[in-house]
């Protein structure tokens, strides 16, 4: 590719599919990322001859150098977003665009070359065209997309690479939550950090979410369900979970999270939320806020509400926070009724179930 913003795919189907039955059986219950369908996308770069060879093929293993810059160096990106069947029988992605912005600035930040947005969106659509029979018939199910580029040069330099490869699978899930939204409880880690002014906090690359494992594993021996991380700088600043931005509700229905400052990740959910709260006519504010205040808002009955959002789970409340020093509860540790409002209308928006006055569903089929 040389000049353009357009690739033209070559289209290579699997020629052994899964079963009509056996991919029946497997959306049943498919969890999340543990099945996957029939194809892939693979696009390559290389330094001046730009992306080419694009092709939706049978999903498969991926040739691999020992010597490939990516597992020595890092230089790898990702995406996730997911894709709905209507009740029209159509299928609807929910703001690919977004996710083809963040992707170009991911790549930027790590040094790597930029994907054309509208190859970006164009490979989503010809993944769930060939693929579209994956795409669960139940009201909570959807297919989860996975785009993501890593450098595949065979080179042991130090320096970014001259090769890479960007792909797309694709894998069905199901209700995120089983039996109803429950409120989770988190862990505020006292020795780790995910991100330091300067780094790539803001950038959605695969390091980030290695850095978070062990504070993970300390928030799951602790008894709690996920990390919650303070800044880097002076520890006191509630910045992200491991994996989801971070809201809170007072109790004049005010709504505040986190400033973008570098450090934290800028969640596509959680634009839309700060879109639909505003809508709805809540104050919505960016603004740190210290462990300390949360704590004491808590307690005094001025906090209200908090809950987490992303992709997979959408939106999920807040019950019980634990540190080693103490614990305490959030609203009774129940789900709040600004964080279940704000939920479904962006359910309702995302499946086509509401109107869409953003812009945000692109119809696919």
């Amino acid at each position: 590719m040389s000049g353009g913003d357009k690739l033209d795919f070559e289209i290579r189907p699997n020629p052994a599919p899964v079963s009509a039955a056996d991919r029946a059986a497997l959306l049943a219950n498919p969890g999340f990322g543990r099945v996957f369908t029939d194809h892939m996308v693979t696009v390559r770069y290389a330094d001046g001859k730009g992306w080419y060879d694009a092709r939706v093929e049978a999903r498969g293993p991926i040739p691999m150098d020992p010597a490939s810059a990516v597992l020595h160096y890092a230089q790898e990106i990702f995406e996730g977003l997911k894709a709905y069947r209507t009740a029209d029988g159509g299928v609807t992605m929910f703001r690919p665009d977004a996710n083809a912005a963040r992707f170009v600035e991911s790549a930027q930040r790590m040094a790597m070359p930029e994907l054309p947005p509208e190859v970006f969106v164009d490979s989503l659509h010809k993944l769930i065209e060939i693929d579209r029979e994956w795409i669960p018939t139940g009201e909570d199910g959807s297919l989860y997309l996975r785009p993501f580029m890593f450098a595949s040069e065979v080179f042991l330099g130090v320096r970014p690479a001259n090769e890479y490869l960007y792909m797309v699978i694709a894998s069905p899930v199901g209700a995120y939550f089983t039996g109803g939204v429950k409120p989770v409880t988190v862990w505020v880690s006292p020795d780790y950090t995910r991100a330091a002014p300067g780094g790539t906090g803001a950038a959605k690359c695969g390091g980030n979410y290695a850095t978070s494992l062990a504070a993970q594993a300390e928030a799951i021996e602790a008894g709690c369900d996920q990390v919650v991380f303070l800044d880097a700088v002076e520890r006191r600043f509630v910045e992200e979970l491991g994996g989801m931005n971070v809201f809170f509700v007072y109790d004049d229905d005010s709504v505040v999270t986190p400033p973008l400052n570098g450090t934290i990740l800028p969640g596509i959910t959680r634009e839309a939320i700060m879109t639909l709260a505003g809508k709805a006519g809540h104050s919505v504010e960016e603004r740190s806020v210290s462990f300390a205040d949360w704590q004491a808002d808590a307690a005094s009955g001025r906090l209200r509400e908090v809950f987490a959002c992303g992709t997979a789970a959408v939106i999920t409340p807040i019950g019980q926070v634990k540190f080693p020093d103490g614990e305490f509860l959030i609203g009774g540790g129940e789900p709040g009724r600004v964080s279940m409002s704000l939920r479904q209308q962006l359910v309702d928006i995302q499946r086509g179930k509401a109107a869409d006055p953003h812009g945000w569903v692109r119809k696919v089929l």
